[in-house]
């Protein structure tokens, strides 16, 4: 077998693994189940006649047209033609058995995965200078975002429509009402709204409003993140924690709602998502963002982007691990979370008068913070550990370090908040390495105050404890610390990692935005949420704005300002970190081509453009790997994306790339390397100089050649073009793995 057809093999193998191990069948409500149908890219020149074409396929292996009519829950008809249905595995089969059919296969669940946020991304609303693509884009006036999600919650104040203008002419979506939900609902804000049902399990609905309006808060949270009008002297639950004004990226943008997750946790069905994102695209918006992990559902999101409509997904929230990110289509814009520059500082103070410092979100005013309470060691408090203590009435110091690889924080502090709710504690200090796990403790809000510390921090509490009779201690309310004195940005632990399982070729995440401790709009209040569903929004906003100030740039341009302008180091010049075990320095893997700077990314001077043929020809080779498609997929670091990553480099490979030039119609700029450890990178031309009236378009070449024989890892280095005035800088990730023998690597 030769190495494409190998390549191409394992490709095959490694989406069969993706889709068993990441995508969640949905349970069976009888023998039938939803199988979604894709029947290829065909435009339609009335959409109204798909849905009997549709039909009438089913009815052929149904046997009749009211069978059909039952079976069929959505029919697939603006940017693709397809079907979902419900059906047994027999009649699956025959179905893809049939002329102009692709493909065939069961749906799928998919999970969901600001007061300071925008300041830290966008600059101070009334500081001129540091606002000027909100001013440029007249902060998004009249771009229209499509929210996939989990509805909204249309009478938060973060979507008053004051001083708005008419829905724009060319929006072509409706206002869906139902349960809590009337055509009041939607405004000159909130200008359409639809909710899907079909397909999706009967148990995600109990309790749900059966309308577009949201019952978890995530899609409201996301949504006023993109788009929500400024709120003034909010907070979180008004305690004061947080304080600022609360308001979205873009915030004169227009928000198009489509409800297609369900329940308290939030999952999303395929055959719901790609109704959604089908309807979407026929609506007339401008941005579609999905705050949603995992999603594979190629067809949909691909002709979305073939129209002009950027994407933008969240990375998934399984970090630190590597090849944990998903999302990975080269035509989407996948997100990685950071942590912004805020900080909810705690004083403990112990019986001995020594003064340490945790981190909470503990606000309640009524509690007497003077009050010296008793501390006991509760060590993993689990239920027998608490039990041995006697630890109701008391504080507990759960501080259990030889368990932390068993037991990490995330799940570690959620159990031990379970544990000692049982029996009745005063307050709860957790110890833990930092892995942005505060969000838990929410869940302690009115019961007891439950603080975060480091190893360290919990040493100097075992050891007051160990020396004294009775020891005691009094924890005060969370104060906010923004600015320089927290170090920002950082990539959050929780925040998938690259490389792609599915594409290694292709280099995931794309770009960082904050993602922690995000303060945003949920029901009538203000609450916090983490994940890379938090910073999805952030980004989906910057996009909406570089769509207004540069219409005519197709998804891809837009996607290349946005990987090739970010920064890689904090704002003191020092390398952006990762947190995990243990923290370093952020690689290509972590935050993609960096931390998202919305001002430059308005003005890249170069982009890298890509032909939407290009990615069809891609999703083609995905479905069915024909003989033309080995050598294709073996060599993806060929697309033209704002990164090059080369998963198998065997002596040597040469990488071809064309910029456009977007800026000055005349100037020069020359190439610097960084080139990953073991690895020469060389490049053909290193000067590039455009001219008024010649092309601006300019191709170049880079070669990398291994300088060890040896079965390698992942290393990393950047590729940056520099125009000679010092205004731009165009910078691209690298990533390569030398490969001696072909399937064993190490990507850690």
């Amino acid at each position: 077998m030769n190495r494409g057809s190998v390549l191409a093999s394992t490709l095959l193998l490694l989406l069969v693994h993706s889709y068993f191990t990441t995508w969640l069948p949905l349970p069976a409500l009888s023998s039938s189940k939803v199988y979604i149908v894709y029947m290829g890219e065909k435009e339609h020149d009335d959409p109204s006649m798909v849905t009997t074409s549709h039909h009438d396929v089913l009815a052929s292996v149904l046997g009749s047209k009211e069978a059909a009519l039952k079976s069929i829950v959505y029919s697939y008809k603006h940017g693709f033609s397809g079907f979902a249905a419900m059906l047994t595995e027999a009649q699956a089969e025959e179905l893809s058995s049939l002329d102009g059919v692709v493909f065939v296969k069961p749906d799928a669940l998919y999970e969901m995965q600001t007061t300071r946020s925008w300041d830290v991304v966008l600059g101070n609303i009334s500081d001129q200078q540091s606002a000027r693509l909100q001013q440029k884009a007249k902060f998004g006036q009249d771009i229209i975002v499509g929210v996939v999600d989990s509805g909204i919650w249309p009478e938060s104040r973060s979507f008053d429509d004051s001083g708005y203008g008419p829905v724009p002419a060319r929006w072509k979506g409706e206002c869906q009402t139902g349960e809590a939900f009337n055509a009041t609902s939607c405004n000159r804000k909130i200008i359409g709204a639809r909710w899907y049902t079909g397909g999706v399990d009967p148990e995600l609905l109990k309790g749900e409003f059966m309308s577009p309006r949201d019952h978890n808060g995530h899609g409201t949270h996301v949504a006023s993140t993109i788009a929500g009008s400024p709120v003034r002297d909010v907070s979180y639950y008004g305690s004061g924690l947080a304080a600022g004004v609360a308001r979205g990226g873009a915030p004169r943008a227009r928000l198009a709602v489509y409800k297609a997750c369900w329940g308290a946790t939030v999952w999303c069905g395929g055959a719901a998502l790609l109704a959604a994102i089908d309807d979407a695209t026929n609506d007339g918006v401008d941005v579609l963002s999905l705050s949603l992990g995992g999603f594979q559902e190629f067809a949909g999101t691909l002709h979305a982007v073939a129209r002009g409509v950027p994407v933008v997904f969240a990375g998934m929230n399984r970090g630190p691990a590597p090849q944990t990110v998903r999302n990975t289509a080269p035509w989407l814009i996948t997100v990685a979370a950071s942590m912004m520059d805020r900080s909810f500082p705690t004083k403990v103070v112990l019986g001995n008068n020594e003064e340490l410092v945790g981190q909470s979100r503990y606000v309640d005013a009524t509690v007497n913070t003077s009050e010296f309470l008793n501390l006991v060691h509760g060590f993993r408090c689990d239920n027998a550990s608490l039990a041995s203590v006697n630890a109701t009435g008391k504080v507990v110091l759960c501080y259990a370090p030889e368990d932390v690889n068993i037991n990490p924080p995330r799940q570690g502090f959620f159990n031990a908040i379970s544990n000692v709710k049982k029996v009745g504690v005063r307050g709860l200090i957790f110890a833990g390495y930092s892995s942005n796990v505060l969000d838990k403790a929410d869940s302690c809000n009115g019961v007891m105050p439950c603080v975060l510390v480091d190893f360290e921090i919990a040493n100097r509490i075992a050891f007051y404890m160990i020396n004294t009779r009775t020891p005691v201690v009094r924890i005060s309310p969370a104060t906010t610390v923004v600015g320089d004195w927290v170090l920002s940005p950082r990539i959050a632990s929780f925040s998938s990692r690259g490389p792609s399982v599915e594409f290694p070729a292709i280099l995931k995440p794309d770009i960082a935005a904050p993602g922690v401790s995000i303060l945003a709009a949920v029901r009538d209040s203000y609450e916090f949420m983490s994940g890379t569903s938090m910073a999805c929004p952030h980004v989906s906003a910057v996009v909406a704005l570089l769509k207004s100030v540069h219409p005519e740039w197709s998804p891809a341009m837009i996607k290349s300002a946005i990987v090739t302008t970010a920064s890689t180091t904090d704002r003191f010049g020092m390398p952006i970190l990762a947190e995990g075990l243990p923290r370093k320095p952020a690689d290509p893997f972590d935050m993609g081509g960096g931390h998202i700077e919305p001002d430059r990314a308005a003005d890249p001077g170069l982009v890298y453009d890509v032909d939407p043929a290009e990615y069809t020809r891609f999703f083609r080779c995905t479905l069915d790997p024909k003989d033309d498609c080995s050598s294709y997929m073996g060599r993806l670091y060929q697309l033209n994306l704002p990164s090059i990553a080369v998963p198998d480099l065997v002596g040597s490979v040469t990488v071809s790339r064309t910029v456009t030039n977007v800026g000055p119609a005349e100037v020069t700029y020359r190439v610097a390397v960084e080139a990953p450890a073991g690895v020469d990178v060389s490049v053909e031309p290193t000067v590039m100089t455009f001219a008024v009236d010649a092309s601006r378009n300019a191709t170049f070449k880079a070669t990398l050649t291994a300088r060890q024989m040896v079965q390698g890892v992942y290393t990393f280095g950047s590729l940056a073009w520099s125009d000679d005035g010092g205004a731009h800088s165009v910078r691209i990730p690298i990533a390569v793995r030398s490969v001696i023998q072909d399937f064993v690597a190490d990507v850690s």
